[in-house]
């Protein structure tokens, strides 16, 4: 054989030889070394605990990744592809994992990040609680406290209110009493003081009366022992309740109500909601101008709406004008007598019937309020056999 030949399938015996001896050793090797560590577990039941939280729970390993969460963390939008979606919560995680201490902070999230409907905060406010989960991981525990937050700054401002409303008439009445000591001996100016008296008593009693009520009905969520009522009498005692207002104004009353129209409820709340309604409209309205009321069953809720030819409301003050306190003119509302608790009050009256109210409103062309409530058995079974004896057209 050719000695070149000879020394190239040697060259070539001796690779594969030692290709062979390495491989023998690596495999040795691997014998002989352990098997790579699996990545480390949650700990037993934390899956359980997660799936039925309220809250938002989120674990998240040692590189940030979330390995587990409840689901109200997925649709508070607070996990998004894996990771946690807000750059504070991320950062909380990171330093809780760096030093194992626990941390419990308050943060507000931005809502350009957060899925909420809320469009009266400038962002959704938390309760963030970080604490080490084992060796690699870290559990977030997210409360949501933007409920909390408003109900909170609601009660402040209710609290403000009714001490600025209250100090009103209460200084009122002071000063005039002092005005009637001042003229003991003027007859003419007593009864002049005097009279002005009564309408600050008066003033005084209802908005006392009106926070009553608001409280009742706020303490109260849901009306207990429901009582069958009669819409039509209802619509009926409202209207002579204000029907010297009325007439002081030369202002028509009209009304229209089906009959056969009942809903489940108390039938003197929903007295004072229509009365509201309607004391509103004559209030607002201009002397000689007409406030009208109907009723009707639509669909399986029964709706009660006031009309009136007054200025109007601006649309950008209708969505305010249920709360309380709120006026849109302070002057006027002054000197109307209203309190500011009454629109509030029928928004509460109907949420505890189950229903809701409604403005339609337009500037110069006068306002619509309608009530809407849950129709009772008796009002659908009277539609339902008045549609039977109705010819078939």
């Amino acid at each position: 054989m050719d000695p070149t030949v000879a020394a190239i399938f040697g060259g070539i015996a001796g690779l594969v030889i030692a290709a062979l001896a390495w491989a023998a050793i690596t495999w040795s090797d691997r014998e002989l070394a352990p098997p790579p560590s699996p990545p480390p577990a949650l700990p037993p039941g934390v899956g359980d605990v997660l799936a039925v939280l309220r809250s938002s729970g989120i674990v998240t390993d040692a590189d940030g990744w979330v390995v587990n969460n409840s689901p109200v963390a997925v649709a508070h939008g607070l996990v998004r592809n894996g990771r946690l979606a807000h750059p504070a919560l991320s950062d909380l995680a990171m330093a809780v994992r760096a030093d194992g201490v626990i941390r419990e902070v308050d943060l507000e999230l931005q809502r350009g990040e957060l899925r909420t409907g809320d469009s009266h905060w400038a962002g959704t406010f938390v309760h963030a609680r970080v604490a080490p989960l084992g060796d690699r991981h870290v559990l977030l525990l997210v409360e949501d406290m933007t409920q909390s937050r408003r109900v909170e700054q609601v009660r402040r401002d209710f609290l403000g209110n009714v001490s600025h409303e209250l100090k009103t008439p209460v200084g009122g009445l002071a000063l005039l009493a002092e005005a009637v000591l001042d003229a003991a001996d003027d007859p003419v100016a007593v009864r002049r003081f005097a009279t002005r008296m009564q309408v600050e008593a008066t003033r005084l009693t209802m908005l006392v009366k009106e926070i009553v009520d608001l409280s009742r009905l706020q303490a109260a969520e849901v009306l207990i022992d429901p009582d069958l009522v009669d819409i039509e009498s209802v619509v009926d005692e409202a209207l002579d309740n204000v029907r010297v207002a009325a007439s002081a104004k030369e202002i028509a009353l009209a009304d229209k109500c089906a009959e056969d129209l009942y809903v489940l409820g108390d039938r003197g709340l929903l007295v004072t909601a229509v009365r509201n309604l309607v004391g509103n409209a004559i209030s607002y309205s201009s002397e000689g101008t007409k406030v009208g009321v109907g009723a009707r069953l639509v669909g399986d809720h029964i709706e009660i709406a006031v009309t009136d030819q007054g200025p109007g409301i601006p649309h950008e003050e209708q969505a305010r004008i249920f709360e309380r306190f709120y006026r849109i003119d302070e002057a006027r509302s002054r000197a109307t007598g209203g309190t500011g608790l009454g629109l509030s009050i029928v928004k509460h009256v109907c949420a505890n019937h189950g229903g809701d109210v409604t403005v339609w409103s337009e500037e110069g062309h006068g306002s619509t309020f309608t009530i809407r409530l849950p129709a009772a058995q008796q009002s659908l079974a009277a539609a339902r056999e008045q549609h039977e004896r109705e010819p078939a057209r």
